[in-house]
């Protein structure tokens, strides 16, 4: 899969002074263009978006000091219809418009070219399972929070506290459905996995598609197939290890995409650095062949 990855990125880099049909990178790679999207954005650490904008910026950059077309044409040549719309875009990568770069010979940033590699680690073998679900709710309560690499994301901690004794009981009552157990579920709202991007984040448990609970929130979830990981490690570092393990090794290497859905995680709540089992779901669908990649 990583050879189609780098295939379509030979692809991307070719349509760079025009527009960028994603549809195609994403058939080249054998995967949608969600699938596409999320993986990119786990491997290489930034939203496809943002490596694009960096990677035109880089060789208009080139152009502008060459000083050989109008900054006009280099906007257009890079697929923008204005020279303002160039020039926040130019200043946004390298700090500084194209007009002062050309006048004063600036030193811009340049964004190298990407491509992957398996890097073989040994460290964990992953278990786990592919389950088909029928469609389910999850109930219980919502909140905004960034997303945190490492360590203890402060905001969901403060989401989980607020939870009023009320509220859980009325949760566990309603618990029934695999995965079952109070769980949290996170909703990602763009195809951003970088630190600090916004998602939803839940704490409730998964329940019929006909539950009606008017005090708590309810997310619908459609009927689907998901990969199910087990792990068991210091809380939240092992889990955190797992989510970035799923993305970076294991959707590369297996015959699975992800699609849109809510990932779940059911979990003990322990203290931080003691050991605790975890559960972490993932919405997948068939993708490539991953072998061999």
């Amino acid at each position: 899969m990583l050879e189609r990855m780098n295939q379509a990125l030979d692809h991307l880099e070719s349509g760079l002074d025009g527009e960028v049909d994603m549809a195609e990178v994403a058939r080249i790679a054998a995967v949608s263009e969600y699938h596409f999207r999320r993986l990119f954005s786990a491997l290489a650490g930034m939203p496809l978006p943002v490596y694009v904008r960096r990677r035109r910026m880089t060789l208009a950059g080139a152009e502008v000091l060459a000083g050989e077309a109008t900054l006009l044409d280099v906007a257009v040549r890079y697929g923008y219809g204005s020279g303002e719309a160039f020039a926040r875009a130019f200043r946004s990568v390298h700090g500084i418009g194209p007009g002062e770069a050309r006048r004063t010979g600036a030193v811009l940033t340049a964004q190298p070219r990407m491509s992957f590699r398996v890097v073989v680690e040994g460290r964990t073998a992953m278990r786990y399972r592919i389950v088909g679900k029928e469609p389910f709710r999850v109930v219980g309560r919502k909140a905004r929070v960034p997303l945190v690499h490492e360590g203890v994301n402060e905001a969901a901690a403060a989401h989980v506290e607020s939870l009023d004794a009320q509220a859980i009981a009325r949760m566990k009552g309603l618990a029934g459905r695999d995965p079952e157990g109070i769980l949290s579920a996170v909703v990602h709202l763009t195809d951003s996995r970088e630190e600090g991007a916004v998602v939803d984040y839940w704490v409730g448990v998964a329940t019929g598609p006909e539950a009606v609970v008017e005090e708590l929130d309810v997310l619908d979830v459609p009927a689907g197939t998901w990969a199910v990981f087990d792990t068991r490690g210091p809380y939240p570092s092992a889990l955190q290890e797992l989510w970035r393990d799923v993305f970076t090794q294991w959707f590369p290497s297996n015959p699975y995409a992800s699609r849109p859905g809510p990932e779940l995680l059911l979990t003990r709540p322990v203290e931080v650095g003691a050991d605790t089992d975890a559960q972490l779901w993932i919405p997948v669908e068939r993708g490539g062949d991953g072998a061999g990649a």
